[in-house]
């Protein structure tokens, strides 16, 4: 739709943050940020800076000098201007930022989060616009990490971060991040999540789900809607699905079959019967396609001790299937190491007529 320039002015600031979604939404590029940047003032104070930064460009449209002089001014140790404008650059690639006409203004995640400052709202900006930040939080889910873990967490699910193994600053930026917005905490040298943090987990694995993203697989990898399309499964949110993936390094542990494309996250407790633990590292594990329709159809299971138990009925000419299912049965599946709760597959099993 085009407004004419006098029809501009009478645009509401609505309307203005509407229109600059479509276009945001045909000029975005898909890939999101590997880099997150720090904010100055203290590890758990990014999101008090941001809303300080927000609402001076808000009220001035500061030239560039400007707001170099107002970081200056505002953080008694800073000086470098190359570390100001390499914050500034990382808020205007966020789109919290945008700079016309030689002054800095609010762009489309700036126009959308200041007026309220809901954290849900910068959550949902911030995971939209940087790689890693929902993977961490359903790894912390499963329990607490230290920033090296973080760092080989982060590394081991989005391996296109590309940043040196053991490096920590990278890493330490996410944690902060999601500090300051409340959802984890630090003890000592470990991060865990706050009751905010696991509620965002529990709602994100099926808010989520639409999510278009890929996490340096092959090509020709499914997306998450040609995922749904394909197989007719419960689709999760895919960084919940490359969390789990690498959490067993992309093998399925019945089927050892080893490539992302072909396997599906499997919820041992059902998803439409347990709502509370999909996003429940515990309660999923990765299985081939064929694997996980038997499983779902209780042509085998796993027991408390982690060993296969195959359906007296169950009978195949499948050569596939004789060798990973049937000629298994009794053997301990590898599934310890994955933190899979025993518990959990002796409620299911109880509900199998048959076991």
């Amino acid at each position: 739709m085009t407004v004419s320039t006098s029809n501009q002015n009478l645009l509401s600031s609505g309307e203005k943050i509407i229109r600059r979604r479509l276009i945001n939404q045909i000029e975005m590029p898909p890939n999101r940020l590997r880099s997150i940047v720090p904010m100055f003032g203290g590890g758990d104070r990014y999101v008090e800076t941001l809303n300080e930064i927000l609402a001076f460009v808000d009220a001035h449209q500061p030239t560039t000098d400007e707001l170099v002089g107002w970081h200056r001014g505002n953080f008694s140790s800073v000086s470098s201007r190359d570390s100001i404008m390499r914050r500034v650059s990382y808020l205007q690639q966020v789109e919290f930022l945008d700079r016309i006409d030689g002054q800095w203004a609010l762009g489309t995640a700036g126009e959308e989060y200041h007026p309220s400052h809901e954290i849900e709202t910068l959550l949902r900006i911030m995971c939209d616009r940087n790689v890693g930040l929902r993977s961490l939080l359903y790894a912390l889910s499963a329990g607490s990490l230290t920033i090296e873990e973080v760092s080989e967490q982060q590394l081991d699910t989005h391996p296109e971060l590309g940043w040196s193994r053991g490096q920590a600053d990278m890493a330490k930026q996410r944690a902060n991040w999601l500090r300051s917005m409340g959802l984890v905490e630090k003890h000592g040298d470990r991060y865990e999540l706050t009751g905010e943090g696991q509620q965002f987990v529990d709602d994100a694995v099926e808010t989520w789900a639409d999510t278009e993203w890929t996490s340096g697989e092959p090509a020709e990898d499914f997306t998450a809607s040609t995922y749904q399309t394909v197989t007719h499964a419960r689709v999760v949110d895919p960084e919940f699905r490359a969390t789990v993936l690498s959490r067993y390094g992309t093998i399925c542990p019945v089927s050892g079959v080893d490539h992302a494309g072909l396997l599906d996250v499997a919820h041992v407790l059902p998803w439409s019967e347990h709502p509370d633990h999909r996003a429940d590292l515990a309660n999923v594990l990765p299985l081939s396609k064929t694997h996980h329709a038997a499983f779902d159809r209780g042509l085998f299971t796993i027991d408390g001790d982690y060993r296969l138990r195959l359906n007296p009925s169950f009978e195949t000419k499948s050569d596939v299937l004789r060798r990973t299912i049937v000629d298994r049965a009794g053997e301990r599946v590898p599934l310890s190491d994955g933190g899979i709760n025993p518990d959990y597959f002796e409620q299911r099993n109880s509900a199998l007529e048959w076991y």
